[in-house]
């Protein structure tokens, strides 16, 4: 039977690193990652689990639950984490899941090799903790994400309200005198506010819609609004696709920041100026929004408080 040291050398990695892979750590190469994790199944090592839950029984650690990968204002709240977590005295690991993964059940399995004391999830979709979360007895936080309705005695939350501040945002457009506007960004579900368990990113597009009609602004999703995930490239291709479908719109409204700075990026390389031809307001205040060119203007999420 393959040993830890074997799958080192096999893998040619050191044994701290196949050790931080297969605790799920985040400070690994993807590279490493994926070699380790190669010669892991072709070696069918199964991992000394009565000693992991010796050691982890004898210093437990705090596990921190990141939806995503590629959001930034995720990583930037991680890290605020994880630097008050030291101030502590205490530890933590990291599992990032990705975009469309239940966060609850890979918290769940994460759980059967680790012991954590308790859990801090990064982003969420509150139907996955509607769904598996009874089956988690650990003290629990869900940052960015409202679980106050769910009546769990161990899951607590802290939120923005991301409605308001979509409203905000596209408030500031209209006050510009901004009569066309696009939304980019997320996925919007069921807009219907009667809709259960909407992420943050479908409550964004709804807060925006809310206001959009409320100032009497016609809104139409097939024409006016493009999707992506949370990230700069895929804003770019967002804002080339809605601005080929409606040329005439003058301000836009992506639900992230990183959103925003792929559009004003493909806005520039399609002959636009921002915020000449065209404006552009994101969400969640990310520290770099003050040093784009333009700099971009942003509904700021308070992250020392979160």
């Amino acid at each position: 039977m393959a040993t830890i040291q074997d799958i080192a050398r096999m893998s040619g990695y050191s044994i701290g690193t196949v050790s931080r892979v297969l605790n799920n750590r985040a400070d690994v190469s993807e590279e490493a990652r994926s070699r380790i994790e190669e010669v892991i199944r072709e070696q069918d090592y199964q991992p000394n689990s009565n000693a992991r839950m010796l050691r982890q029984s004898i210093s437990p650690e705090t596990s921190i639950i990141v939806r995503g990968t590629s959001n930034s204002f995720l990583h930037s709240v991680l890290e605020r984490v994880q630097i008050l977590i030291r101030e502590h005295g205490e530890t933590a690991n990291v599992l990032f899941t990705k975009d469309e993964e239940d966060e609850v059940a890979a918290a769940i399995q994460s759980m059967q090799h680790q012991k954590p004391k308790g859990l801090i999830f990064l982003g969420g979709s509150i139907g996955a903790f509607r769904r598996g979360f009874d089956k988690i007895n650990v003290p629990s936080v869900l940052l960015l994400g409202n679980a106050e309705s769910l009546g769990f005695d161990n899951l607590s939350s802290f939120y923005t309200d991301d409605m308001d501040a979509a409203a905000h945002a596209v408030s500031m457009l209209v006050s510009k005198g901004h009569r066309k506007i696009g939304i980019l960004g997320g996925y919007p579900g069921d807009t219907d506010e009667s809709a259960s368990d909407p992420d943050p990113a479908a409550l964004r597009i709804q807060g925006a819609v809310n206001e959009l009609r409320k100032n009497g602004i016609a809104f139409d999703l097939t024409m006016n609004y493009e999707p992506c995930p949370f990230t700069a490239e895929e804003g770019y291709r967002a804002a080339e696709e809605l601005l080929l479908r409606n040329p005439d719109l003058t301000g836009i409204f992506a639900i992230s920041d990183a959103v925003a700075f792929g559009a004003m990026r493909a806005l520039q390389d399609m002959g636009l100026t921002v915020p000449k031809d065209i404006s552009t307001v994101g969400v969640d205040g990310i520290g770099f929004t003050k040093y784009s060119i333009p700099r971009l203007a942003s509904i700021q999420q308070d992250i020392d408080t979160i």
